[in-house]
């Protein structure tokens, strides 16, 4: 082997592990979660792996119990949240994860919020993406944003499964 193709292969493999960490570096966000007065209630974390988006939750001072926690579908967190609109549905689907028809994208299991308001949890949602372009990306023309509702996702009804109110939002940046 020459000194230039051993130069060259060397340069190759640089660029290929560059190109790797850029790539690792990009497919990561970090969502502060807020109140509908604004406070700060934790963050979510989004790490893109080979499964889907590990969603890792450190949340704070929420009403204890159980919530339905989703990615809708518009990356806007203004009070009373609605701005977020509806859950993040690329495919068209119906909502819940008990609907023989499917699930939404942004469908996720509830929180169980225990009597201190605090809960870190971590979630793999393998319907959504953090790689721009593809069809089920949370980065598309409108954004997306994580949603934690006032009440508990009945797993079945459409569009809502019966949530009720939004009390914390954050927008995937």
């Amino acid at each position: 082997m020459t000194i230039q193709r051993c130069v060259s292969l060397g340069f190759l493999a640089t660029v290929a592990l560059f190109g790797a960490i850029v790539a690792a570096a990009a497919q990561t966000a970090s969502v502060v979660m807020k109140n509908a007065e604004g406070k700060e209630v934790g963050s979510v974390n989004l790490t893109q792996t080979t499964q889907g988006v590990l969603i890792n939750a450190a949340l704070k001072g929420l009403p204890p119990g159980e919530h339905a926690f989703h990615v809708h579908a518009v990356g806007k967190c203004e009070p009373p949240f609605t701005s977020a609109g509806g859950h993040f549905n690329p495919g068209a689907k119906k909502h819940g994860m008990m609907s023989p028809e499917g699930q939404h994208a942004g469908d996720m299991p509830n929180l169980h919020i225990p009597q201190s308001g605090d809960l870190t949890v971590e979630v793999l949602n393998t319907a959504i993406t953090l790689e721009k372009g593809k069809p089920n990306s949370v980065y598309d023309t409108d954004g997306s944003a994580v949603v934690i509702h006032a009440g508990s996702d009945d797993y079945k009804t459409d569009p809502t499964g019966e949530a009720g109110g939004r009390i914390a939002c954050g927008v995937i940046p």
